[in-house]
């Protein structure tokens, strides 16, 4: 019923599910939670605008027959809060708009065949939708709950130095690992994430900030229960395990951001 199928983030999967009405979520899941609330600015950060029209977020679902990408351009919004002299203070807040989300898919005939070229299929973007819970028939209130991942920066580490200013040149770049509440499909998750940040200067003031994952993200869709739906709340006769043999249940997630001073 559902053949070529997949599901991100951010989006960004795992459950099991049977035709007919939804039956409650996944075993796995986390709990239903609220829009994560606003990111508090620490007393000596500065202001960044994430820039939307600049910024990429994609995830991969790889196996041997078949490859599953997702690409959602113009998708991320944001602020980030950098305290220049320390960079573990720093807070933030992002969200990606899975509206912006399409699909792709590469297949060949078995694994000692090339993959074929990469295609886009209306059919499976549909699918994914309904997956998300904001397919068309999807009501418009539902559709506001399940719309965006968002991130939310609750600690950030680095072996590195930590005061930016310190650093010379017109770009200065820093290894971080970021931990943060992860929220898709209203559940959210504490996710680490590994990142390289780059600030650009001109003379002595911070122009552009560039963040991008050093390490793909993997997305538990268990935990969020994300899974096969033929329509809004109805469960699909195809399940993880039977897919599984396809593509691969975990997305991996790459992101990359440009931000500038508020």
């Amino acid at each position: 019923m559902i053949r070529r199928i997949w599901m991100p983030a951010l989006a960004l999967g795992l459950a099991l599910g049977l035709g007919g009405c939804d039956e409650g979520p996944s075993k796995n899941a986390a709990p239903v939670s609220s829009s994560l609330e606003p990111a508090a600015k620490p007393t000596e950060a500065s202001a960044f605008d994430v820039k939307t029209d600049a910024s990429k977020v994609t995830f991969l679902m790889d196996a041997p027959i078949e490859k599953i990408f997702g690409d959602a351009p113009g998708s991320a919004s944001g602020e980030f809060y950098v305290d220049l002299h320390d960079v573990t203070k720093s807070t933030g807040l992002v969200k990606i708009d899975l509206e912006k989300l399409v699909v792709y898919q590469q297949k060949r005939e078995n694994e000692n065949a090339e993959f074929g070229e990469k295609v886009k299929s209306d059919t499976q973007n549909e699918h994914v939708m309904n997956w998300l819970e904001i397919g068309k028939d999807a009501p418009d209130a539902e559709k506001a709950k399940n719309r965006y991942i968002e991130f939310k920066v609750k600690k950030v580490e680095t072996d590195g130095e930590k005061d930016i200013t310190k650093l010379s040149g017109a770009e200065r770049k820093l290894d971080l690992t970021v931990t943060g509440d992860f929220r898709l499909h209203q559940r959210t998750v504490e996710k680490t994430a590994k990142l390289e940040l780059t600030v650009k200067y001109e003379g002595d003031k911070p122009t552009q900030l560039l963040i991008k994952s050093k390490e793909a993200i993997p997305v538990d869709m268990e935990k969020h229960d994300v899974r096969p739906r033929e329509a809004f709340g109805k469960l699909a006769q195809a399940t993880f395990d039977t897919l599984s043999k396809k593509v691969n249940k975990m997305p991996q997630v790459s992101l990359e951001l440009e931000a500038t001073p508020k």
